[in-house]
This record gives C-alpha cells, structure tokens and sequence, in this order.
C-alpha cells in the first residue's frame, strides 16, 4: 500500500507522524480495512468507532485519506514531548470528570468548520474484554450539535494485540471494518428532550454493532 500523496495535504507534522503510524501498524497489526469506499470524500464528518485497546485510535486512523483529531484526557498533557507531540496532531484535550468541557466542545465545532474529521470512541473507555459497552452521551451530543455525517466503525481483535492487560502482541491481525454514513435525520431526535443525546448515542452505537467481522474470500 502506497502511503504518500495524501499526507501532503495534511499539517506538516500531522502529516509525517500520520505517514509513520500507517507504516507501523501495517508492519505490526496489518488486519483487512473494509468500508472504505463508505467514508465521505471530504470533511466534515465524525467516526464513531468501539473501544478496546489503545491501539484503536492509531489503527482506524493509519489509513484515513483525511486528517482527524483525536480526544485524549488532559492528564496526558505532561511537561516533554508528550505534550508537544498531542498538540502537533491536534489532540483534543477533555475532562473525565463527566462535567461538560465547553473547551473541547468549540475544538469539536471549529474541527468541523475546518472540514476536518473527528473520531471518537461512544463507550467512552475501553472494553475490558473486546465486547461493546453501552454507549455514553457525549458522542450523540457532539453529532446533535454538529449535524454532520457520522460514519460507524468497528475494529477486532485489538484487545488480543494489546489489551488491557498491557500485553503487546505483534503481528496480530486487526481487521477495520467502516459502515455506511449515518445523517443527523437518522440519529437526531429533538423530540426526545433531555434523552436526545443518549438517543443519538444509542443509534449511532447500534450502527457500529451491526458491522460484522468480514470473511475474506479463500484464494
């Protein structure tokens, strides 16, 4: 798979660390990427993916013809490079506290003006053991505020390459499979009141529940 082009058009460091993961995770957990055809040709749109491992937000953008922005806690924000290198690719910073971050939300906003992407995990942490959890709020807000295309994703089997455990196990295989577009009519429900953003939280992770682990043809 040819990695150049398109990281051209990209941040210059964004780009270039983009470039490095691509070829990391295809070297280490190269899995079959299905759906790609499924992903808008331009932004602004969001990918809600499932969360196992801390491989997840690597792999399901290692091979995205757009540049995205992640979410991480602001506890990561560490005097180093740490810091240095979640603010060159445009990490979000948010509160795990459960309050609202009004920061994150207008990083959110002005990512979608910019016509980038977004991808964010609904469960809100990682499963302890690869199954879905039950979606959060706050990804159905994000959609609900936004109105812009959300596009289900489901990766497997990266809590076998790197679990909560703390494990790292290479060459493990971790298939990406991206669904059909959801647009704000098929996840928002203003009707709803207080359980809009639940609501659109619930359909959105229903979504990722049907996409199926694909069986690649035998040759």
């Amino acid at each position: 798979m040819s990695y150049a082009f398109h990281q051209l058009e990209m941040d210059r460091w964004y780009g270039f660390f983009l470039y490095l993961d691509a070829v990391l995770m295809d070297i280490a957990f190269r899995g079959d990427v299905y759906g790609q055809d499924n992903l808008p040709k331009r932004g602004p749109y969001m990918i809600a993916c499932n969360h196992a491992s801390f491989l997840d937000p690597p792999i399901v953008g290692a091979f995205l013809p757009h540049q995205v922005r992640f979410f991480a806690r602001k506890t990561l924000w560490k005097p180093g490079f740490a810091s240095w290198w979640l603010d060159a690719v445009g990490t979000i910073p948010v509160d795990r506290d459960g309050g609202s971050d009004v920061k994150a939300i207008k990083a959110v906003l002005q990512t979608m003006k910019d016509k980038k992407v977004v991808i964010m995990f609904p469960e809100g942490t990682r499963s302890p053991d690869g199954s879905l959890q039950t979606a959060k709020p706050g990804v159905g807000m994000f959609a609900c505020r936004t109105g812009v295309p959300i596009v289900p994703a489901r990766v497997f089997d990266s809590n076998k390459a790197f679990g909560t455990d703390g494990k790292l196990h290479p060459c493990t295989p971790v298939p990406v499979v991206y669904g059909k577009p959801l647009g704000p009519t098929d996840y928002d429900d203003p009707s709803k009141g207080k359980e809009r953003y639940q609501h659109a939280s619930d359909i959105i992770m229903s979504r990722i529940a049907e996409l199926q682990r694909p069986n690649p043809p035998v040759i």
